[in-house]
């Protein structure tokens, strides 16, 4: 298997605190990976320094085999934030044809009609102002925009925030299908149910600090736990 993404030693600190700590990983193209951990854990400041957003103090990073720092290693990838706000002012499909452009790809609406009804929206919404849609409209246009983008690697940062039961589980399916045509999913979650069932590596940080890293039932046996989120308080020491 190719590497999608390689973490060698990584480091961030913020003053005296150190928010990664000496983090080694590798991620596997075509995975679809789920990082979990507490609030604090340091999921954030990890995926900031994949994608440069700030300067690291220690190791490197790569993305698909080119160093983070650089500029070309995120062509090949979409990202949605944890808290995704897009520009007010544009329409839904203002924002869905900026993407695209930056994306490096023609605007195709009937394929945006498409995806939106993957993520039960309908067409009408396209014609909308982003400040008209509620929280869960809103996420599931960033969600459109990264699995409309065609690239290789999605990093999605708690995707699931604000989607009803009924959209997290058609989320679900769309990251299986992008998970069936080889691309890498790097994202995160607080619902560890979730994550057992789309993931086919997880790691857990804590305090910093990866405490675990393999795939979900791996950790179940190894934390001797039914669920994973069981395990995932064994692996902390929090049961």
């Amino acid at each position: 298997m190719t590497t999608a993404l390689e973490f060698f030693g990584l480091s961030k600190r913020y003053g005296t605190i150190e928010a990664v700590s000496s983090l080694s990983m590798r991620i596997g193209t075509g995975t679809t990976f789920g990082l979990v951990g507490a609030n604090g854990a340091g999921k954030t400041t990890l995926i900031k320094c994949l994608l440069d957003f700030c300067a690291i103090d220690g190791g490197r990073i790569n993305i698909f085999g080119v160093p983070s720092s650089r500029t070309e290693a995120r062509s090949r990838l979409a990202f949605l934030p944890e808290r995704f706000v897009p520009p007010y002012y544009l329409t839904a499909r203002d924002f869905l044809h900026l993407m695209a452009r930056m994306y490096g790809r023609d605007f195709d609406l009937q394929e945006s009609v498409n995806m939106l009804a993957t993520l039960d929206l309908e067409p009408d919404v396209l014609a909308r102002p982003v400040r008209s849609l509620s929280k869960g409209m809103t996420q599931k246009i960033g969600l459109a925009s990264c699995l409309l983008s065609a690239r290789e690697l999605l990093v999605l940062d708690e995707p699931g925030s604000g989607l009803d039961p009924k959209a997290r589980a058609l989320f679900k399916a769309a990251v299986r299908s992008a998970h069936a045509a080889g691309r890498t999913i790097f994202l995160t979650s607080h619902s560890l149910a979730d994550v057992d069932e789309m993931c086919d590596q997880i790691s857990v940080m804590h305090r910093g600090v990866l405490r675990y890293s393999g795939n979900p039932a791996q950790m179940k046996q190894q934390y001797d736990a039914a669920s994973l989120e069981q395990a995932f308080l064994n692996c902390i020491g929090e049961n």
